[in-house]
């Protein structure tokens, strides 16, 4: 299958795709649970696909880089406290966020996830670059396709730092939107939280820095 006969796919009748259930985006077949996804770089958007389109993404460049099929690997970080000190000066407004490399803007972008969706942020260049010195995550991470995700519970000494597929940071931001009651979320929204952590430790490998791509 060419690209450009996957791309020319993807305008089928929208009304057919929701007939059918859970389809490829990209294709129009059916697809079941779990399923791959690829990033619409030009619509910032998230797509769902059937593997076969996916493999179609997986090299940079393909379809004119327009899309890039989402990655599976989830790695831990342990900080040190110089990590922690350089994240500080970012001022970050919640102890969660998430964080890539936007290749259309040439610049990394935070989100903060919230009851309201995520709030974007552009990042301090100065602040950015000096932890981008002392971080693995942020060379090993793949622009468009995988985040840094940080999360620092109220109390805690030292925050809790991912590699994710950028997948895992939108659902992250649907549970959030779906389960946050009241002022500071409530215990459900808490529970879904600790629940969604819990997954990606253990889904997650630690981290080696002295590896190509952090593997």
């Amino acid at each position: 299958m060419s690209v450009v006969r996957a791309l020319g796919r993807f305008t089928r009748d929208a009304g057919h795709r929701q007939s059918t259930g859970t389809v490829c985006e990209l294709c129009s077949q059916p697809i079941g649970e779990p399923h791959s996804h690829v990033v619409d770089l030009e619509a910032r958007a998230i797509c769902c696909a059937c593997r076969p389109c996916a493999l179609l993404f997986e090299t940079p460049g393909a379809a004119k880089g327009r899309w890039r099929t989402v990655p599976t690997r989830f790695h831990r970080w342990e900080p040190s406290a110089e990590e922690e000190a350089v994240l500080a000066r970012l001022q970050l407004p919640v102890g969660l966020a998430f964080f890539f490399f936007n290749s259309r803007l040439g610049r990394w972008v935070a989100h903060y996830p919230g009851p309201a969706g995520p709030i974007a942020s552009e990042l301090p260049l100065e602040a950015w670059e000096a932890l981008a010195k002392v971080n693995p995550l942020l060379s090993a991470a793949a622009p468009d396709v995988e985040a840094v995700l940080v999360h620092t519970p109220r109390g805690a000494a030292r925050g809790r730092w991912f590699l994710v597929p950028i997948d895992a940071c939108y659902e992250l931001v649907g549970l959030l939107r779906t389960h946050w009651r009241g002022f500071d979320g409530g215990s459900e929204a808490k529970a879904q939280l600790e629940a969604f952590f819990a997954s990606v430790d253990r889904r997650s490998r630690p981290l080696r820095a002295d590896s190509p791509g952090g593997a």
